[in-house]
């Protein structure tokens, strides 16, 4: 092999070993995204649907996020769509916006009927996803005003304040709401409604 095959051999293991310690520095890359399903608030439903098939619960089909959560469990989802900012909250505390419904490999995964979804990327694929409904607390009450919901208190109501009446297991159907809900978030992939009052 003559001396400038090795030195060109030489120049191109060199250059691959740089890009190689680039790239491997750049690996803590990683990014959160929270979106709302169907906007920025959830409108109340009132059409009647057929009944649909039971529940579906605690799908966990892997994907992986930072933040340490289990199914059944909140968190206090913030920040912006964007920018989104997640930890861990104790379910029906003022911190808790939203509780952890499933965990799926992409937001694209969540069923339909999910409030928001959290999912984070590296290098803009996304690694898992929370799939999240908000925390909906009978008596308790959210507003749903922006990005992402808030509990207030039901004493002082915001601009879009939903104080929970009643949550019915077995129906997706809002019109099986007792008064005084008069509106309702349908839940079908899972039958179920949370009725509500708007203050």
């Amino acid at each position: 092999m003559t001396s400038s095959n090795r030195s060109v051999r030489a120049l191109v293991l060199a250059l691959s070993s740089c890009a190689a310690l680039i790239l491997g520095g750049c690996a803590s890359e990683v990014s959160g995204t929270a979106v709302a399903i169907s906007g920025a608030t959830i409108p109340a439903t009132t059409t009647t649907n057929p009944p649909t098939t039971p529940p579906t619960t605690d799908i966990d089909d892997g994907g992986s996020v930072d933040i340490d959560v289990e199914i059944g469990e909140c968190v206090n989802l913030g920040g912006t769509v964007d920018e989104a900012a997640i930890a861990n909250a104790t379910c029906g505390s003022a911190e808790s916006n939203y509780v952890v419904f499933a965990k799926t490999p992409t937001s694209a995964e969540c069923p339909e009927d999910a409030d928001q979804y959290y999912y984070e990327t590296y290098f803009d694929i996304e690694q898992g996803a929370l799939c999240l409904d908000i925390d909906w607390q009978v008596g308790g009450c959210m507003d749903l005003v922006g990005e992402f919901a808030q509990r207030i208190d039901c004493a002082t109501p915001g601009a879009d304040t939903r104080r929970v009446v009643t949550i019915l297991q077995g129906t997706s159907s809002v019109d099986d709401c007792p008064d005084p809900a008069l509106y309702g978030f349908e839940k079908d992939s899972r039958n179920f409604v949370v009725c509500v009052e708007r203050l």
